[in-house]
């Protein structure tokens, strides 16, 4: 039954669990930990990683490209068996334990043991990736057409609200370790990577009891697992190609991925880097942005039912291509704060927006949610590896990350391009269906 309330509430709670990850791991403490203790004065910020030199903000950027290959490659294999057996909750399940064992295991990361670290690292982004995909592609099952833009904006707002508790739990124990008789100045930070873990399977069981298992696809004929996979990839590949909204969205998607999820990844490090934050303005600055993307999520939910999703989309790009351009010249600690600010508002809103909107393009009632999600959350991971991968580069290639947060411009503008022309694809209303299943509650 969609729309009950207290299945609802569980979903909203798998965001609360594992936005714990997002801001302690990828957004705040892990990134100033790391780029502190691989900065030495014997080599600069150049490690060595299974013998590999590397500059040590690119070798985590790198990391991650790497983890999110893999889950690109992986994903849409998992969620079409997932859908083909009705077991999504299961792999929901297993990559939730394998990224908060891996956080619990960033606990041991110090220097010497880089090689874990990173692995840890990686595994963890592995986890959530995973994770985050069967959770999304609950949405369609738990709320109609008319109330996704607001349960996805909510689930977002709940998740930075879990986040920030947390991350203030662990904001204590780094900025005032003799509060506890902490003399190890590793220990706060690591001691929250450990907390982010047991955090993230803990409030997870709460979806895990709530959720509906899932439905099997009982018109798959072919029993055997991994050909049944790719025949559900197929059939549901074979759908995209005829739903030309739903088509082009997705590749404008693709682009402003590179740009947003890049920078959400690499912002920490390029203040802490470039502007020499250090860890306790770093943490309040990120603090602000998850409060403010609580108001963006919600206020472009409202902006999105008044004027259009993609109308919204277009005017949140623009906007993440001035950051692009502010991030290239910023100079002073106060300048990144007002750019942080601004970055929250549409951080929350373009994610929860961009999700609400793949969803109300699918096939009304279609048993393959997963396997749709799954081309979403593929198009997503494969955007972020480019992303990351330039990024990386072009901070290894000129030496400065100025240029690499610049460049990212460039994705934003072509997701730009592809969005202003889903404008012309028909005309203007605010409700059209096409006979290709392409629900038109865009424009």
């Amino acid at each position: 039954m969609k729309n009950d309330k207290k299945v609802i509430r569980a979903w909203y709670m798998f965001d609360w669990a594992n936005s714990a990850y997002n801001l302690v791991i990828t957004s705040t403490i892990f990134p100033a930990y790391y780029t502190i203790i691989t900065t030495t004065q014997a080599h600069g910020d150049k490690v060595f990683f299974f013998g590999k030199r590397f500059t040590n903000t690119a070798l985590s950027n790198y990391a991650l490209a790497v983890a999110y290959l893999i889950m690109a490659i992986m994903l849409p294999i998992l969620s079409s068996i997932a859908d083909y057996r009705g077991n999504k909750k299961i792999f929901m399940k297993l990559f939730t334990y394998v990224g908060g064992l891996a956080c619990i295991g960033l606990f041991f990361f110090k220097l010497e043991t880089l090689e874990l670290g990173i692995i840890c690292f990686a595994l963890a982004a592995m986890g959530y990736i995973g994770g985050v995909l069967f959770n999304n592609s609950y949405l369609p099952e738990i709320a109609t057409l008319d109330q996704q833009d607001k349960v996805s904006a909510e689930g977002f707002a709940y998740g930075y609200v879990g986040s920030v508790l947390l991350q203030i739990i662990c904001f204590v124990f780094v900025l005032k370790p003799e509060m506890f008789g902490i003399t190890d100045a590793s220990f706060p930070a690591r001691l929250s990577f450990l907390l982010v873990g047991v955090w993230w399977i803990g409030f997870a069981q709460i979806p895990f009891n709530k959720l509906p298992k899932g439905s099997p696809n009982s018109t798959r004929k072919n029993t055997n697992i991994i050909k049944g996979g790719f025949h559900e990839l197929a059939k549901v590949w074979k759908q995209l190609k005829h739903m030309k909204v739903a088509k082009r969205f997705l590749l404008a998607f693709f682009f402003y991925s590179m740009g947003v999820q890049t920078i959400m990844l690499a912002a920490a490090g390029f203040g802490e880097k470039i502007l020499k934050l250090g860890t306790s303005k770093l943490i309040a600055t990120i603090l602000i942005i998850q409060l403010v993307a609580i108001l963006g999520a919600l206020i472009m939910s409202y902006f999105a039912k008044k004027f259009g999703n993609i109308k919204v989309i277009i005017f949140v790009v623009i906007i993440w291509i001035g950051v692009c351009a502010a991030a290239y010249f910023i100079q002073t600690e106060y300048q990144f704060y007002l750019m942080a600010t601004i970055v929250g508002l549409v951080m929350g809103g373009i994610q929860s927006i961009s999700r609400s909107t793949y969803s109300k393009l699918l096939p009304e009632n279609t048993l393959d949610t997963a396997s749709f999600f799954s081309f979403y959350d593929v198009t997503e991971k494969m955007a972020i590896v480019i992303g990351l991968f330039s990024f990386a580069y072009i901070e290894e290639l000129t030496g400065n990350m100025r240029n690499s947060a610049a460049s990212l411009a460039g994705f934003f503008i072509l997701g730009l391009m592809v969005l202003t022309s889903i404008l012309f694809l028909k005309p203007q209303s605010s409700i059209n269906v096409s006979v290709q299943t392409d629900r038109f509650f865009l424009i």
